[in-house]
């Protein structure tokens, strides 16, 4: 027979609502309570009734991941850090690929919400900068925590400081001797576009060097993208010796048109890219990347979220730190494999 919650309160010698409370990881509840009851679960091997739960409470339990992106690899990060923290607070988890330049795009999250009814989401670039989104769920009272906002002040989430991330990694260039060096950005809509761009010019600037538009290329943080960017940079009469793109992706993307052209890696041009995805690691050359904590960013994100819906706190930004990983992909110019 299935045991239930009563059976739990009997066992434990406490209320039902004790038990309640203990399961929504409320904080009125001692510790030695809080304890002595998981042990009786664990015990009986108790499973709560969800839809018992959710009814009791007038809450899903339901966390909502919300993403429109082309890097397979940052999603699926994210994605598992939502997920740990979810699963560490028994809420579920709903992932939802959505496309902000759709016409239907705010009715398709106003769907969700209406008949999931998750009780919080959590946003990731770049519907993290959809203002009019942003604008409707603080009207209706949705509760959402931001991956990587462009505004910070007034939202909870986690953030990493993206443009002093791409200066060290320009620097890291510069350092070896690179002086014509070029930048594949990312999509228009995201914010860490306009940071990895900055930081780009940043380091130009600390350099002593002039910013060269034809050295900045468009691309849209997806592997396609890379190709098409260094193709149009490879087509230039003085071609870069190293080219840092905005993401692992894009970079990849590079190495394969370097060696479509014949072009050897980093031995005719460096390359570097950001975020540290498994690509930068299983290809090679292995590529000299920015180590974005994707998985933690995601855990963090959702714990900030579960603070607020659990009423155990009010949130807040989460700064994470980078690392610079270097790699073979970037040496000096001419060929010179020692990387710094």
């Amino acid at each position: 027979m299935r045991v239930r919650l009563e059976d739990v309160a009997r066992a434990a010698g406490v209320s039902p609502k004790t038990v309640s409370r203990v399961l929504n990881e409320e904080a009125n509840v001692r510790e030695s309570t809080r304890e002595r009851v998981r042990s009786v679960m664990a015990a009986l091997n108790y499973r709560p009734n969800l839809p018992a739960r959710s009814l009791a409470s007038n809450q899903s339990f339901l966390v909502a991941n919300l993403y429109d992106n082309p890097s397979p690899g940052y999603v699926t990060e994210i994605q598992a850090g939502v997920l740990e923290a979810c699963d560490l607070h028994r809420y579920s988890m709903m992932v939802r690929p959505l496309n902000i330049e759709a016409d239907d795009f705010l009715q398709r999250v106003e769907t969700l919400i209406l008949y999931h009814r998750p009780d919080g989401l959590v946003l990731t670039p770049p519907i993290t900068d959809h203002a009019e989104l942003l604008q409707r769920l603080n009207q209706q009272g949705v509760p959402y925590a931001s991956v990587s906002p462009r505004e910070r002040a007034g939202t909870i989430g986690v953030f990493m400081d993206e443009q002093q991330a791409a200066r060290d990694m320009v620097m890291h260039l510069l350092a070896l001797g690179h002086r014509r060096i070029a930048h594949v950005m990312g999509h228009r809509a995201h914010g860490a576009s306009g940071w990895r761009l900055d930081g780009y010019r940043d380091a130009l600037a600390a350099g002593g060097l002039p910013y060269d538009s034809t050295l900045v290329v468009q691309g849209d943080f997806s592997f396609a993208s890379g190709v098409a960017a260094a193709r149009q940079l490879f087509s230039l009469q003085r071609r870069p010796t190293a080219i840092f793109a905005g993401n692992d992706d894009m970079a990849s993307g590079v190495i394969w048109a370097a060696a479509e052209r014949g072009l050897s890696i980093p031995n005719d041009v460096s390359v570097c890219g950001f975020d540290d995805m498994p690509i930068s690691r299983q290809i090679w050359p292995t590529i000299t990347t920015i180590r974005q904590p994707g998985h933690e960013m995601g855990r963090l994100a959702a714990l900030q979220l579960l603070e607020v819906l659990r009423g155990s706190g009010t949130g807040r930004m989460v700064e994470v730190p980078y690392a610079v990983q270097l790699r073979e992909s970037t040496a000096a110019p001419g060929g010179n494999l020692r990387r710094g």
